[in-house]
């Protein structure tokens, strides 16, 4: 039998998306060009080579799934949630919060009954040993213009679904304002009153029943690693193998191309495979 071939798309948004100038659309609020809030560096250029892989191997994909970092303006990874104790004011983007620091009084949440659900929040993540909280730019935010899909993946994604008469499958992960998650498959610290955050095996059995995943998407620093490292620590047939990096379509968050390069090194060693997308 062929073998079977499932892509998987981690967060390709606008948002995240370093786009042109003529990629960008106007508001018709005040008629001023709608910017991608976080923007990695190299994005577009990845977005438009996973669409020229949709477009190229079209019936050779199987199945195609999408996740969509989706979130709340007010959430406790954006700067509305907080107050800086020396200003008065919500902390600028890309702050890093400690559960030291609220206990110090630096910052707080606004809502001044929540602080210790906040702290339990924080000291649970910081004893992960994998993220401090970082106050975001508020991205994603759903409903938005930066929640879409980039365009030109879009329109591949759509000829697909009209060639092959099924529709691309879509992941929504983020929508809890109480937890961060950079994982498709788990929240950084799931909240026990919401199965959403919960380790996503129905989306783990998915992919694991077929010969071989494709993986592309943004950022390789945080949404494509996280999401990466909780399907190599559960898929349930333990074939790490299956699993391709697709490496000319992932980036890193500026700032943060040691912890993409780390990420790429620690799943070659655990068995994943690399690749360019024009080698698939």
């Amino acid at each position: 039998m062929p073998m079977t071939t499932h892509l998987l798309l981690i967060d390709p948004q606008n948002d995240f998306c370093d786009l042109p100038e003529d990629w960008l659309p106007r508001s018709p609020v005040n008629g001023e060009l709608l910017r991608p809030a976080l923007p990695v560096a190299g994005a577009h250029a990845d977005l438009q080579r996973a669409a020229q892989l949709v477009q190229r191997l079209g019936g050779g994909l199987d199945a195609i799934t999408v996740t969509l970092d989706s979130h709340h303006r007010i959430d406790i990874a954006h700067p509305g949630f907080w107050v800086a104790a020396a200003t008065g004011r919500v902390p600028g983007p890309f702050t890093p919060i400690t559960a030291a620091q609220v206990r110090a009084g630096d910052y707080r949440p606004r809502d001044a009954a929540v602080l210790g659900r906040v702290l339990a929040y924080l000291d649970a993540l910081e004893a992960t040993g994998r993220y401090t909280l970082m106050v975001w730019p508020v991205h994603c935010q759903m409903g938005s213009w930066g929640h879409g899909v980039h365009a030109g993946l879009q329109a591949a994604l759509d000829v697909w679904a009209d060639a092959q008469g099924r529709s691309v499958e879509i992941v929504t992960k983020g929508e809890n304002p109480w937890t961060e998650h950079y994982s498709a498959l788990q929240a950084e610290v799931p909240d026990p009153a919401d199965e959403g955050t919960a380790l996503n095996r129905a989306l783990l059995a998915a992919l694991d029943r077929f010969d071989r995943v494709l993986i592309a998407g943004e950022a390789g620093s945080h949404c494509v690693r996280a999401t990466v490292e909780h399907l190599a620590a559960h898929l349930p047939s333990r074939q790490l193998g299956k699993l391709v990096l697709l490496t000319d379509c992932i980036s890193p968050v500026t700032g943060f191309e040691a912890q993409q390069a780390e990420f790429l090194a620690a799943m070659r060693a655990a068995g994943l495979q690399q690749a360019a997308s024009t080698e698939i």
